[in-house]
């Protein structure tokens, strides 16, 4: 088994703004593992809010390296289990590798991912198209440069009900709206009362990740559902969000990967809360990963590689209609 990797640089489209940070460029890191002929791929981008950089992931994956190439594991699973130790505070890295475990694992059994997990991809939901925070005008232009059926709004601004009223006067499309943290427990239930209206279907993380006695304020007033993202990075938050939150978004590259991120998503069915899984603006290769475990979820945000001006891989294909595989087994994804 030969572990090895490649950042890249991935140019978005547009400056993407969100209530805590903006970015131009995106930095990612694909990791591959070959054995026999097989390959398999994994990515997880970087993330300053969360101290993700390129240094601290590769110094990770070098640690890790030896547990990996000695091949002393047989499934995802236990390979996931032997770098717990290692990517306890690094779990961007992990989930890398975890993708890259389950492409290569699946490979070997002749199975595309959705097949070895008994998943039906008919019933993948459809993604959002995410609107980052700009003036409203260019808001409205980025939404009708891409004709889609369910918005996701970033929101957190001063004039947070004024982008939505506007952006709802040319477009019958679906809205979500996703606060990142900035409102507060006031605003967010007052914001609800209109929101609903203006055919908001949900809102993400209205409030700060600790805010939990605000939360159980906007869970009972909310006249929408709550969705939590920064309240639920890994497994241990999803028993917490709930009775605060209707739904989870579950990031794989936060989690840790498609491992953790399964028993998540199974976890919170178990408790009744909605599920959806996110993406971190990943290329090709995680944002393919995500849809073969789509069919599982009630919504997802797989827009990432939309959003992005050049993307260094090929794979699943997504139109509003359907969302197309590529070729033969495991992710399927590859570079170009």
């Amino acid at each position: 088994m030969k572990l090895s990797y490649q950042v890249y640089d991935l140019p978005l489209k547009h400056t993407f703004t969100i209530a805590h940070q903006s970015r131009d460029v995106q930095d990612t890191l694909i990791v591959k593992l070959e054995e026999d002929g097989i390959y398999g791929l994994g990515e997880s981008t970087t993330n300053p809010f969360y101290g993700m950089t390129i240094e601290n992931m590769i110094a990770c994956l070098e640690e890790f390296r030896p547990v990996v190439e000695s091949g002393n594991w047989e499934t995802p699973e236990q390979l996931w289990e032997l770098g717990r130790g290692i990517f306890r505070n690094n779990p961007f890295t992990q989930c890398a590798v975890d993708l890259a475990t389950w492409d290569f694992f699946t490979k070997k059994q002749g199975k595309r991912l959705y097949e070895y997990l008994n998943l039906d991809p008919r019933k993948i939901p459809t993604t959002n198209f995410t609107i980052g925070i700009d003036t409203m005008e260019k808001m409205v232009a980025k939404m009708k440069e891409v004709d889609w059926p369910i918005y996701k709004i970033k929101l957190g601004t001063e004039q947070d009900l004024e982008i939505v009223r506007e952006l709802r006067k040319h477009t019958n499309s679906i809205f979500r709206i996703d606060a990142n943290c900035a409102w507060t427990a006031e605003q967010a239930i007052r914001n609800s009362e209109e929101l609903v209206k203006l055919g908001v279907e949900f809102m993400e993380q209205p409030l700060g990740k600790d805010d939990l006695e605000g939360m159980k304020e906007v869970f009972k007033y909310s006249k929408l559902p709550a969705m939590a993202d920064e309240s639920c990075i890994v497994e241990s938050d999803v028993k917490k969000c709930h009775g605060l939150f209707h739904a989870i978004n579950v990031k794989l590259v936060k989690a840790g990967g498609i491992t953790p991120g399964l028993r998540m998503i199974h976890e919170a069915k178990s408790l009744g809360m909605k599920t959806m899984v996110g993406c971190m603006t990943e290329s090709s290769v995680g944002i393919t990963a995500i849809a073969h475990i789509a069919p599982l979820l009630d919504y997802v945000d797989m827009d990432g590689a939309m959003l992005l001006a050049k993307d260094p891989a090929r794979g699943v294909t997504i139109t509003p209609d359907k969302v197309t595989f590529p070729d033969g087994p495991g992710i399927g994804a590859d570079l170009l």
